[in-house]
């Protein structure tokens, strides 16, 4: 090379290692800068939490907006809105509006992902994000997809929970679940147990009372999720729907300021017989137009009029049907002025209200189809009957008796009104400690009523299970929870089932 190859070749080569050098100082900066994505509760996360669970989506929003800006890199703020739009799409039951939130879903989880993975929230949060949707979807009868999404949330909980045993969160969605699959019939356990899953009603009760007492004294940002779970496995699996009100009555939930806190304890105080504290709770419900609207609050708030047989209920079932533009209780709202009619003006207006349980809304849940089926194939409830009914389900007993107690089966020429009348005797009688009568009538309502459509003779069974079992006859308490699943009825049979089976478990267990 000669001297003149040698200047031009040099520069070239100096100019080349500091353009390398710069290169690699770049990169070197860029990633001592780049943050890493992390999980944490900060205070405006908290607050945001809060607020959703209050149905304060503005709010809720703006303070993510605030998280976001002062720490970009925290994926809670993904985890929260998901409560967003979880509670939008289940209180609305749009089907648009539930397409197209969908895309939130996978953008969240495409995120989360990125996370770090020796962190319990890691798991937790893409479980729940799966959990959520999956109860959604169910509203929209998408089945399949909803079992994947539970079987991908109940895998990812169960690792967690190994991997992070003192993660309080992940055992209290488990104890959920493993509750729920414990009610699942022993003709399905094959189907559940092929796709994974498994649980029983013991096993997610000692999880979620381990949660609460865990919450006792340390702080749980979840507590008030875990309290109404709790609550509504005690109310509607447990059979301890005294517990239930007791753990649900509870100053955490504010229902002033809460509508979905009005929404559980006005529910619970209504399955509970306490239509008096259910109507208190409803009258002085959440107005603000800070609150997502939640025109259910308005179906309730007919219902515990209706139990009073106050003749105002149909104002607030009218009024549910004029704004809800969802699917569900769209049957039963008119079913409930179908009766409303014929409490108060002789039935003149039955016909073209039951005409509308067949036309309207959708038959999803129990109570639609029930009210679609009387639409259909039914005919008018006798008044007598229907008012101790009302009357027995607001906890209005010693009325419901009064009415009763004179009547006997030849003031009924309907076979299906003479097995009610035993069976709504035997209720009144049970709820009013008067036991020895109420399995008296129940056994008129199994022997008349087993081979027929109707749910009486199910749940006559059931009950006389639940007062053997209350007074330690557990031998006849098991044979009439057998008896129960042996009678075949078109109503309630899942639910009246699964509450036989959840009684032969506690026997067992006992």
């Amino acid at each position: 090379m000669n001297l003149a190859n040698q200047y031009l070749t040099k520069p070239i080569v100096n100019w080349s290692i500091r353009f390398i050098t710069i290169l690699l100082l770049v990169v070197c900066l860029l990633e001592s800068s780049s943050a890493t994505p992390y999980f944490e509760f900060t205070e405006n996360a908290k607050k945001a939490y809060k607020s959703a669970l209050s149905l304060k989506f503005d709010e809720a929003r703006t303070l993510l907006n605030k998280e976001r800006i002062a720490n970009p890199d925290n994926l809670i703020t993904d985890f929260v809105a998901n409560y967003i739009d979880f509670f939008t799409v289940f209180i609305n039951e749009d089907y648009e509006e539930f397409n197209a939130l969908e895309a939130n879903k996978y953008d969240r989880l495409k995120r989360i992902s990125q996370g770090p993975i020796d962190s319990p929230f890691y798991l937790y949060t893409q479980a729940e994000i799966q959990l959520q949707w999956a109860i959604a979807r169910l509203k929209f009868e998408e089945n399949l997809t909803a079992l994947r999404e539970i079987r991908k949330a109940y895998k990812m909980l169960e690792q967690n929970q190994a991997t992070f045993p003192d993660f309080v969160a992940s055992k209290k969605s488990l104890g959920v679940m493993h509750a729920m699959i414990g009610t699942i019939p022993d003709s399905y356990k094959w189907a559940v147990k092929l796709v994974g899953l498994d649980g029983t009603i013991a096993q997610g009760t000692k999880e979620i009372k381990e949660v609460l007492e865990y919450a006792k004294s340390n702080e749980l940002i979840f507590e008030e999720e875990t309290l109404v779970m709790y609550a509504l496995i005690l109310l509607h699996i447990g059979n301890e729907s005294e517990e239930a009100w007791t753990l649900i009555n509870n100053p955490k939930l504010d229902a002033k300021t809460n509508p979905l806190a009005c929404f559980v304890l006005a529910s619970v105080a209504m399955h509970t017989g306490r239509a008096d504290r259910a109507l208190k709770l409803l009258e002085n419900k959440p107005s603000s137009k800070e609150h997502h609207s939640f025109h259910y609050l308005d179906y309730m708030m007919g219902l515990a009029k209706l139990y009073t047989l106050d003749e105002e209920a149909d104002v607030y079932f009218k009024r549910y049907l004029q704004h809800f533009k969802g699917q569900n209780y769209i049957k039963e709202a008119n079913q409930k002025l179908a009766w409303h009619s014929i409490l108060f003006n002789n039935g003149k207006e039955y016909d073209a209200y039951i005409q509308r349980c067949k036309t309207d809304g959708s038959a999803i849940i129990g109570g639609d189809k029930k009210a679609l089926k009387e639409a259909q194939y039914g005919s008018p409830p006798n008044a007598t009957l229907l008012k101790a009914r009302l009357l027995y389900d607001g906890g209005y007993l010693n009325r419901a008796e009064q009415l009763l107690e004179p009547l006997n089966t030849a003031d009924f020429s309907t076979t299906s009104d003479q097995i009610e009348l035993a069976y709504r005797k035997g209720r009144v009688y049970q709820d009013l400690g008067k036991d020895n009568q109420a399995i008296e009538n129940y056994q008129i309502t199994i022997e008349r009523g087993r081979y027929e459509p109707y749910y009486f003779a199910c749940n006559a069974a059931l009950q006389v299970g639940l007062i053997n079992e209350d007074q330690g006859n557990l031998t006849q308490a098991k044979q009439y929870y057998e008896d129960c699943l042996d009678i075949d009825p078109d109503e309630y049979r899942n639910s009246l089932h699964a509450r036989a089976k959840a009684g032969l478990n506690r026997i067992k267990n006992n």
